[in-house]
């Protein structure tokens, strides 16, 4: 709890505590509950109206005076309070604001993150993680003051918009990543991104397989389809279970994993489909059509079984898994044209 924040509970309190020993002295006095509810108030916040009943009594008379002091006391400590209170929420908004325009204005190289819901959380941790320079841009105030909580450098508004992704110095970025769940917004922000920064590497979000091919058009220089992954990955893990997990949840897969990256270099598995031209070829056959685009390093058999290192000579076969090096290029689709 803030300072300002603890000082208006502190006031409220005390103001409470005031007209409920107020009401009671005058119960207590022998006035009925409205009469003595009402000289309570009056006497808090000074109206002068008057008293409710003559006061006779030195005592009570003596009580009212302690009541209309404590009152007035309470009343300005609790107007103070709640100026300070609000005046806090506003400097702090204003410091904020400054803060932030200030640290975007220093950004260099950094990653835009459009769209702060699922995935955008996931990927935002991760750029943290790697201690990558990013910007989150997202129109939901509430999804920003979570970002800003854990931490993150936030930008409000429309990444559709240009003026938008100019503040978030997409000039200067070097990787834009759209990933809001609507495929038309992120077909557009692709198109603005790429209008203003040629050599941006953007990638970009579809839900809808048919959009991959829109974004690829507007510019985009990946595309990833979160439904056709979670799918694949699925079916991998239904396969191929072992060979799955020793490709994405070993320790040494993943460093090898990210020094192949650092090589423009990724390290896959697909299935051979039924219709692949490749289906009783060789392995060798397969890798010289694709010159220096893949590498196979490890084979599934569809009736269980691995072979690592695998012979040039080997045939492949409908339903085998082919685990392979590839140049950043889709396996799967190597397997069928």
């Amino acid at each position: 709890m803030t300072y300002p924040t603890r000082n208006l509970a502190y006031g409220l309190s005390f103001l409470a505590g005031v007209f409920v020993l107020g009401v009671i002295g005058y119960l207590l006095a022998g006035w009925n509950w409205s009469d003595a509810v009402y000289m309570v108030v009056i006497s808090i916040f000074t109206v002068g109206y008057g008293e409710v009943r003559p006061i006779q009594e030195e005592g009570l008379r003596g009580f009212t005076m302690g009541l209309i002091i404590l009152g007035c006391f309470s009343v300005i400590f609790v107007s103070g309070a709640l100026v300070q209170f609000l005046m806090e929420g506003q400097i702090r908004r204003a410091l904020g604001d400054r803060r932030m325009s200030a640290e975007l204005k220093k950004l260099n190289k950094h990653t835009i993150i459009c769209g702060y819901g699922r995935i955008g959380r996931m990927v935002a941790a991760d750029l943290k993680a790697g201690q990558r320079p990013f910007v989150i841009v997202d129109k939901d105030p509430r999804r920003l003051e979570s970002a800003r909580e854990s931490g993150f450098l936030t930008l409000e508004g429309e990444a559709t918009e240009e003026s938008v992704l100019l503040e978030a110095r997409v000039i200067r970025a070097s990787v834009l990543a759209t990933v809001l769940p609507s495929d038309a917004s992120n077909v557009f922000i692709t198109l603005s991104a790429r209008d203003l920064h040629p050599d941006l590497m953007i990638i970009a979000r579809g839900e809808d397989p048919s959009t991959e091919r829109k974004l690829l058009q507007a510019g985009a220089n990946r595309v990833v389809l979160p439904a056709h992954i979670g799918a694949e990955r699925i079916s991998h893990l239904i396969l191929f279970p072992e060979s799955t997990e020793l490709i994405t949840d070993s320790e040494k897969s993943h460093h090898l994993q990210e020094e192949l990256s650092d090589l423009g270099l990724e390290l896959e598995e697909a299935v051979i489909p039924k219709y692949s031209p490749f289906a009783g070829k060789s392995i060798g056959e397969f890798e010289c059509l694709h010159s220096g685009n893949v590498i196979v390093v490890a084979l599934h058999r569809k009736d269980g079984g691995t072979e690592l290192r695998p012979k040039r000579e080997t045939l492949l076969s409908v339903g085998d898994g082919v685990v392979a090096v590839s140049r950043c290029t889709n396996l799967a689709k190597l397997l069928v044209c």
